[in-house]
């Protein structure tokens, strides 16, 4: 991608997954992110499982639903997270973002974490399954391995970040991805994309989803649509 060229915001806002995931998320605050999924075309709305059912319900076909499992520790058993997964999908989620166990990684369990990935891939079939590896507890050796671990999983995408940890997607992690990612495995970037810039720079860098409510929330304040 030309690195100059400015990135339409009608594209940009095609490659978010808006995304509400707070505690205290409430169906009306849940509705209104729907609503502006489906007006500003979105790439999906990331919202908790317990909502997956009722925003299907209200979106149809006119938006994708994404939903977290395992979020935002990653320490569940396999078990509970292929439930938790079977479970949304039965609901009417189209996307799994899952969390990874991070402590199976630094014990160097790679052989547990690419089966969990691969169990929770084959219960998603044709639906998209993002791998959430948390980069701001890892080790950039860490990183690349889960690139690879996550790269023959089967799994549809590589990404940052819960936002719920010490930090969120920074533009070296964006490139290490692009760098040791191979088969055709996508790379999202999530937690603290802040401007419109930001979502340039990472979409340049080689994120293909970015997750974030803030790039919808400008483009209303600054009515750039």
């Amino acid at each position: 991608m030309d690195t100059k060229a400015k990135i339409d915001i009608q594209t940009i806002l095609s490659m978010c997954d808006h995304t509400l995931l707070s505690q205290s998320a409430t169906w009306e605050e849940i509705k209104a992110i729907c609503d502006d999924g489906m007006k500003y075309h979105t790439a999906s709305v990331c919202i908790p499982c317990s909502y997956v059912k009722q925003a299907k319900e209200y979106v149809g076909d006119k938006l994708p639903i994404c939903t977290v499992i395992g979020f935002p520790n990653g320490y569940s058993t396999t078990a509970t997270k292929l439930f938790e997964t079977e479970d949304a999908l039965k609901n009417g989620a189209d996307e799994i973002d899952m969390v990874i166990n991070i402590g199976w990684l630094k014990d160097k369990r790679y052989d547990d974490i690419a089966l969990e990935i691969r169990e929770l891939k084959k219960a998603c079939g044709d639906k998209i399954l993002k791998v959430i590896i948390e980069t701001c507890l890892l080790t950039d050796d860490e990183k690349i391995k889960m690139c690879e671990i996550v790269s023959n999983s089967g799994a549809d995408f590589i990404k940052t970040s819960t936002g719920f940890s010490t930090a969120g997607a920074t533009k070296e992690d964006v490139a290490l991805f692009k760098a040791h990612v191979t088969g055709g495995l996508k790379i999202k970037a999530a937690g603290g994309i802040k401007s419109i810039e930001d979502a340039e720079d990472f979409i340049r860098l080689g994120a293909n989803r970015l997750g974030t409510s803030r790039i919808v929330k400008i483009v209303k304040e600054k009515e750039l649509l």
